[in-house]
């Protein structure tokens, strides 16, 4: 009875055990979830929505700096030594050439004012204003040029890790067929029918397979964590791909991506640069203003009191008003050529930026070409690298039974396998490379309705 009960203690503090500590919640994703989850959850993703609230946040700040301002002060004095006014006796009827020393106003005083300011006119105001709307483009240019980014981090990543985890196949089903050959060539050769040189080739071959498998093994783990963290995910959740690598890059073949009517002003560089020339521009504009005028009015009202203790909380305590109206004009007259000077290097910094404009168009263009090329290659290099993985199979195959036969030399055969490990990833890699290709043409074409947005 004594075991039964200890025994049923152990398994309840076991399930609480487990209830208290739940499992790690694991992940699953295809590409185009990877994709959507990391623009939501990716470091960068989650800075540039900060940075396009920030310049919200900048634009009315520019724009109430213009607004009624009403700023309020209370200043409290106590002269410790008050100063001493030494003035004529005969104004009070004394000696003439004899002076008295008086004391003006008593001890301590207090002051409270609000004052109340508006700008009227002032050109850098106008320009500050009239920008907000370009530096809020540059922010929603700048904030979908980061979604691109992580776009491609994403497709580079989950790649790489099916990659990995189809080289891991690969090589652990060679590993297995090369352990085989080598047994069966180590009794050949135990029973004299079999060369020494032929199990020590095996053997070569095995220790290479043995090491890349290794090797692979850890890319997987490494990559799979890089992925993790261009999603926004601690880098040990685990994570589950659905996709598989080969119908992936059958899926990316898409020759008419290539007739699509290329827009320019699609492309987000492009984009940048147009932001880039705006901002020059308002530069310009901004230096020029500076020889305006600037025109501004306030008006404020306060209310003073003075005694010789502390009794401005009092009832008794006199406080007498006032109040102001004016009017500032700052007129700018003469600067020795600066203004003239800044605003002739603002010109030229805007039509630097003109050029640069036209630059970009033209790097652009060049861009697209190249894209479209390495796409193209890429599909045929990776049909090409279909066919030959066929073709090294079948030798493979074909020089596995001339070796059994003793047609074959060992070393025949570890050329042969050699070249289907070669095709075989040479193949691997060629699908990936049609994801990646794939993925750099629409990033610049970036069509409105493509899954770049």
């Amino acid at each position: 009875m004594k075991n039964l009960f200890i025994t049923t203690m152990a398994l309840l503090t076991t399930v609480l055990a487990v209830a208290q500590d739940p499992p790690e919640k694991t992940y699953s994703f295809t590409l185009e979830e990877a994709i959507a989850f990391a623009l939501e959850n990716n470091y960068s993703a989650i800075n540039a929505e900060r940075d396009l609230i920030d310049a919200q946040k900048q634009k009315w700040e520019t724009i109430a700096d213009g607004l009624p301002q009403i700023n309020g002060s209370v200043s409290y004095q106590n002269q410790l030594k008050q100063p001493v006014t030494v003035i004529p006796a005969e104004i009070f009827g004394g000696a003439p050439g004899t002076y008295e020393e008086v004391v003006f106003s008593q001890a301590q005083s207090a002051t409270a004012t609000a004052t109340l300011t508006q700008k009227i006119f002032d050109g850098s105001y106008i320009v500050g204003v009239q920008a907000t709307k370009a530096f809020l483009s540059y922010s929603a240019n700048n904030d979908e040029k980061t979604d691109q980014e992580i776009r491609k981090s994403v497709v580079e990543a989950y790649g790489n890790v099916l990659l990995a985890q189809e080289s891991v196949a690969i090589l652990e089903k060679n590993k297995a067929n090369l352990e085989k050959n080598l047994f069966e060539t180590n009794k050949l050769f135990e029973n004299g029918l079999g060369d020494e040189e032929s199990v020590e080739q095996l053997q070569i071959t095995l220790s290479s397979i043995e090491s890349q498998l290794k090797n692979t093994i850890r890319l997987e783990n490494i990559t799979r964590q890089m992925l993790n963290l261009v999603m926004g995910i601690a880098i040990d959740a685990p994570t589950k791909l659905e996709e598989d690598l080969d119908n992936l890059a059958t899926a990316q073949i898409d020759f008419t991506l290539m007739e699509t009517d290329f827009n320019m002003e699609n492309n987000v560089d492009y984009k940048l640069a147009i932001n880039q020339t705006e901002q020059r521009f308002f530069e310009w504009k901004l230096a020029r203003s500076r020889a305006l005028p600037t025109l501004s009015t306030f008006v404020n009202y306060g209310s003073s009191a003075f005694s010789d203790d502390f009794s401005f909380f009092k009832g008794e305590q006199d406080w007498f008003d006032s109040s102001v109206l004016g009017v500032d004009l700052t007129i700018p007259l003469f600067s020795s050529g600066k203004r003239s000077a800044s605003t002739a290097r603002a010109k030229i910094a805007m039509e630097k930026a003109k050029t640069q404009l036209s630059e970009a168009e033209e790097q652009i263009r060049l861009q697209l070409e190249t894209a479209k090329s390495n796409y193209i290659l890429s599909i045929e290099e990776y049909e090409t690298a279909k066919q030959n993985l066929g073709l090294a199979e079948r030798i493979e195959n074909k020089n596995q039974i001339k070796y059994k036969e003793g047609i074959a030399s060992s070393f025949d055969l570890r050329q042969a396998q050699t070249q289907l490990y070669d095709a075989q990833q040479g193949y691997l890699q060629s699908m990936v490379e049609v994801i990646n290709k794939k993925t750099d043409l629409e990033v610049i074409i970036n069509e409105p309705n493509s899954n770049l947005k």
